[in-house]
């Protein structure tokens, strides 16, 4: 099996525990992954639903001395870190390296906003979930235990998402130009070995 330097998966529109089952795999088998928008993954079951069992989850705590955990994040990222975590053996050596190869994000940060990102067919929303059944965003759950940075980043995507135009509009704008002028260039040496082969060269 070959390894990539680093895939990067866009989570927009991914089941999550779907998408970290394949995920935690990849994390196993020696794979840097990188998860970008995990405030756009999703969860199965209506929001009313998912805030009751993260409220009976955050209710967990040592009973002695609170500060030393369980620890409930807020941040969409955080959440999809601590689900990935549940899915390896985090306190074995090989589960720790393989923590150590993931990384989470809000949104898409700027390093990765330039690289192709992947979808992952079998965790996706729409190949796994009937039309019917009830979901909710994960960014939606995190606001309403707390999270305050929904707006922000939204202001954020858009922006991203101007810029990410403009770049593509650049890049679209130097193939054609390319494609002119090798179309041109071609045109000109069809002709120039015309005018060769009659003067018997």
């Amino acid at each position: 099996m070959v390894l990539e330097s680093q895939i990067v998966v866009d989570g927009r529109g991914h089941l999550l525990g779907r998408l970290c089952s394949i995920v935690a795999k990849e994390l196993l088998s020696g794979q840097k992954v990188v998860i970008v928008r995990c405030n756009e993954m999703c969860i199965s079951g209506s929001l009313v639903r998912n805030r009751v069992k993260y409220a009976q989850f955050r209710n967990k705590r040592m009973n002695t001395n609170p500060s030393r955990g369980p620890f409930h994040y807020k941040a969409p990222c955080m959440m999809v870190w601590r689900s990935l975590r549940g899915m390896l053996p985090h306190k074995s050596k090989r589960g720790k390296e393989a923590l150590a190869r993931l990384k989470t994000f809000d949104g898409i940060p700027e390093p990765y906003d330039k690289m192709k990102r992947k979808v992952i067919p079998a965790a996706l929303k729409v190949t796994r979930l009937k039309p019917h059944r009830n979901f909710c965003v994960i960014g939606d759950l995190a606001h309403s235990v707390g999270w305050k940075h929904k707006e922000l980043l939204k202001h954020l995507e858009a922006t991203r998402k101007v810029e990410s135009q403009e770049f593509y509009e650049k890049k679209t704008s130097k193939v054609d130009l390319k494609k002119k002028a090798i179309e041109q260039s071609a045109g000109a040496l069809a002709e120039v070995n015309l005018a060769l082969a009659k003067l018997g060269y």
